[in-house]
């Protein structure tokens, strides 16, 4: 299911090239050769059947991840972002023994108690490729219900847990988004999203394979570099975070760097309409917002050139369910706001060694609780509203943050912007906002709040407006509300 597409690329297109990043360039008969030699390596090195990866996005991490799946192993993709005792946490919940990783992490890395590969000591030279072995072992057939991978959730709201997916779950949602987008093997994709991040590995990682199209990587987010590398290897296929979006809106230059884009897809949090209208003006390319989670490998929605509406998550993925529900379970008609469930091959399978939150996760029936708020419209497109709970109840009446951030990102002053709920002894609780401001523009608080005024209910404008240099986030960029909390 994951190694049929590398090996089927490799047998028709020999010579296409498969991957480049700053350093290397591998065809696809290139990479499955040191898919092949890295998956005797790793039965070599443990029998371990989970194997902790840390790698930035590049040709050798993709390699690796084939390279785990064809020896019959599970990829345990570790945040190179994130710090050493949150590292060292993973390691001993996945029970992995070994690590495969560079010598750019060794700090982070060589503290942790576990044996480490360091792919540059074993010479991974571009000569190598190629003649390391003779002829190329048979590769295992994967199974529907092989866990291919655990992936740590950031842990916004709690610890991290472990998210087991399949490789039904992997290849099914994988499937879904070439149909549902139009992926074809003529597109030239970016990679900078992390593969630690389920958006980067399924859509710059397992995508491009399966169409047996070519991906560029970059190692790092560096917006002058993501311009001139989409300009220069006419990158057709663009999936990134809505801050990268934002980041590269703020980058001078013609607009005309992304004159060969075709598909430029945000996803892994919230694209606000200031955002996504900056960045049609300045390139004068749709900017096509998707939704999705780490649960659910991870797209459930996308809009599509063809079809899309803004302000909402689009269309669902084929093979996809989505139900809105209330806090009794029950559905609810289109227009009505409640929880998102979703149900399809997509589901993970559960949390690593936690079975009772995986029964709070799952229903019987296989619906997933997404802990998201959003509304159906009569046409199918799928509006995500905010996280239940980051509900803000001011005086009975319902507060989504996203609505109010919204409104204040659209504020020519404000760059960032974040609600939560503040307690309040007569309305139970108020809305409290933190923005950040534009470089160089300075923000009256008053002002923010009168012009929220004109956009929202009164019971929804912010009691007070908290202006700081920066958010707190999370390693992967999600903005942590609960750090906002205490600084209230």
């Amino acid at each position: 299911m994951l190694l049929e597409p590398l090996f089927d690329a490799s047998r028709r297109t020999p010579d296409r090239l498969a991957v480049t990043d700053p350093t290397r360039k591998l065809t696809y008969k290139q990479l499955v050769t040191l898919a092949a030699t890295m998956q005797t390596v790793l039965r070599e090195s443990t029998d371990c059947p989970r194997v902790g990866l840390m790698l930035p996005s590049s040709a050798a991490n993709m390699g690796m991840f084939f390279a785990t799946w064809w020896a019959e192993k599970t990829a345990v993709p570790l945040n190179f972002l994130a710090p050493t005792p949150e590292l060292a946490m993973v390691v001993e919940d996945a029970e992995i023994d070994l690590l495969v990783t560079i010598n750019h992490f060794t700090d982070q890395v060589e503290p942790l108690p576990i044996r480490k590969l360091y792919l540059d000591k074993i010479g991974l030279k571009r000569k190598v490729i190629g003649t390391m072995i003779k002829g190329l072992p048979k590769h295992p057939t994967i199974k529907a219900d092989d866990t291919a991978l655990i992936l740590y959730t950031s842990g916004t709201i709690g610890k991290p847990k472990g998210v087991c997916l399949s490789a039904d779950n992997l290849r099914s949602n994988a499937d879904a988004c070439i149909e549902h987008i139009g992926m074809t093997s003529d597109l030239q994709f970016l990679g900078v999203i992390p593969t630690f991040h389920i958006f980067g590995l399924t859509t710059t990682l397992i995508c491009p394979v399966v169409c047996g199209a070519t991906v560029h990587y970059l190692p790092r987010f560096q917006p002058l570099t993501v311009l001139k590398t989409i300009q220069e290897r006419k990158i057709e296929g663009l999936l990134m975070t809505a801050s990268m979006y934002r980041a590269l809106n703020r980058i001078k230059g013609s607009g005309d760097e992304m004159k060969s884009v075709i598909h430029a897809v945000a996803g892994g949090e919230p694209l606000t309409s200031d955002t996504r209208e900056s960045f049609e003006k300045r390139f004068g390319i749709p900017l096509l917002e998707g939704y999705g989670l780490t649960e659910t490998s991870p797209v459930v929605s996308v809009n599509q050139l063809d079809h899309h509406k803004h302000g909402t998550a689009g269309r669902l993925l084929p093979g996809v369910e989505v139900r809105i529900t209330d806090a009794e379970n029950q559905v609810q008609p289109a227009g009505t706001e409640g929880e998102i469930q979703v149900r399809g091959r997509c589901v993970m399978q559960g949390y690593y060694k936690q079975p009772e939150e995986t029964a709070k996760a799952i229903t019987t029936d296989g619906w997933l609780h997404t802990g998201d708020a959003g509304t159906f419209d009569d046409e199918g497109y799928l509006a995500i509203t905010g996280r239940i709970k980051e509900m803000i109840i001011v005086g009975g009446e319902n507060v989504y943050p996203r609505e109010v951030e919204d409104v204040l990102t659209r504020h020519e002053a404000v760059g960032e912007a974040a609600a939560i709920g503040m307690p309040d002894p007569s309305r139970g609780e108020v809305v409290a906002a933190f923005v950040v401001p534009e470089e160089g523009i300075d923000i009256d608080e008053m002002a923010l709040r009168e012009y929220c005024r004109e956009h929202l209910p009164g019971f929804k404008v912010p009691r007070t407006v908290r202006i700081e240099a920066d958010l707190p986030r999370s390693p992967t960029g999600k903005i942590l509300k609960r750090k906002l909390k205490e600084r209230l």
